[in-house]
């Protein structure tokens, strides 16, 4: 069983031509749950940035609008993500047998991606090469 897990919340553009990447956030999970919960959590924090409540106090009146039907909508698939119960057991059981998930949607500028991976799986992969090489 995996018992601890690294989480990564990442933001990827382009900046000169080039594909760059911001971390906005890193978690090591105590537990499966854990990492569940977090990923959740910053799925969620990410979709509230991207689409904030138009009533909400700090917003000037009108300076919110809709964006165009063609713009994909991040917020709506990280919120339906959070909320379906069967891909919430998938990446449980993906994570439990020591896999790497990640998780991905991007609008027309940004791609955002969560990672958990189990520190176990980490730690057996970096210590398989050794074990296979000649030594001579």
């Amino acid at each position: 069983m995996h018992d601890e897990f690294l989480c990564h919340v990442t933001a990827y553009g382009t900046c000169a031509g080039q594909r760059i990447g911001v971390p906005l956030g890193s978690y090591r999970a105590p537990t499966l749950a854990l990492a569940l919960w977090w990923l959740r959590e910053r799925a969620n924090w990410i979709a509230d940035r991207l689409d904030p409540q138009p009533e909400a106090e700090h917003f000037p009146p009108s300076s919110l609008v809709p964006v165009a039907a063609t713009v994909p909508d991040v917020p709506a698939v990280l919120r339906s993500w959070c909320a379906d119960d069967a891909q919430q057991e998938l990446i449980a059981e993906q994570l439990a047998a020591g896999r790497l998930v990640r998780i991905a949607t991007n609008d027309d500028t940004t791609e955002y991606e969560l990672l958990a991976e189990s520190v176990d799986a980490l730690r057996m992969q970096r210590t398989i090469p050794g074990l296979v090489l000649p030594v001579g």
